[in-house]
C-alpha cells in the first residue's frame, strides 16, 4: 500500500471537487447578476470535464480571465475555511458509516433486524385483547 500516492490522489480529487463547488458558487452568483455570463460558464462547463480541475481551469484562463481567477479566488476560499475540520470529519464519517455497515451485515447473517417502534416487542396472548 502507497500511502503517499493515495495522499496525493486523495489531494488532486479534493482539489477537484473544491473546484466543482466553485464553480457552483460562482454560477449562483452570477445567474443572480449576469444571466449572460452565467449562461457562458455554464455551457463552458458543460463542454469542459471539471474531473480534472487543472486542465478545466487551464482551459477557462484562455477564454475568459476573468472568470478563471473568480474561480480560483473562490476554491482559495473554500480550502481555506475546510483544511481544518475536514480530516477529522473524514476519519469521524468513516467509523460510522463502516459501524453501520457491520451492524446492518451482522443483523442480517443473524437474522436479526432492529424493532419497528410501531410494533410491539412481544405479541399479545391469543386470549389477551390486542393494545390499541
Amino acid at each position: 500500500m502507497d500511502l503517499q500516492q493515495i495522499a496525493q490522489a486523495t489531494a488532486k480529487t479534493l482539489m477537484s471537487y473544491l473546484t466543482y463547488q466553485a464553480v457552483r458558487t460562482v454560477l449562483h452568483q452570477l445567474s443572480e447578476t449576469d444571466p449572460p455570463r452565467a449562461f457562458w460558464l455554464n455551457d463552458f462547463t458543460s463542454r469542459n470535464s471539471i474531473q480534472d480541475a487543472e486542465q478545466y481551469l487551464r482551459d477557462l484562463l484562455r477564454e475568459r480571465q476573468d472568470l478563471a481567477f473568480r474561480i480560483m479566488t473562490v476554491r482559495t476560499y473554500l480550502a481555506e475555511e475546510v483544511a481544518d475540520f475536514l480530516p477529522e470529519m473524514v476519519k469521524t464519517g468513516i467509523e460510522q458509516a463502516n459501524m453501520e455497515h457491520r451492524r446492518q451485515y451482522l443483523e442480517r447473517i443473524t437474522g436479526l433486524s432492529s424493532l419497528d417502534p410501531a410494533q410491539p416487542e412481544h405479541p399479545p396472548a391469543p386470549d389477551e385483547p390486542p393494545s390499541t
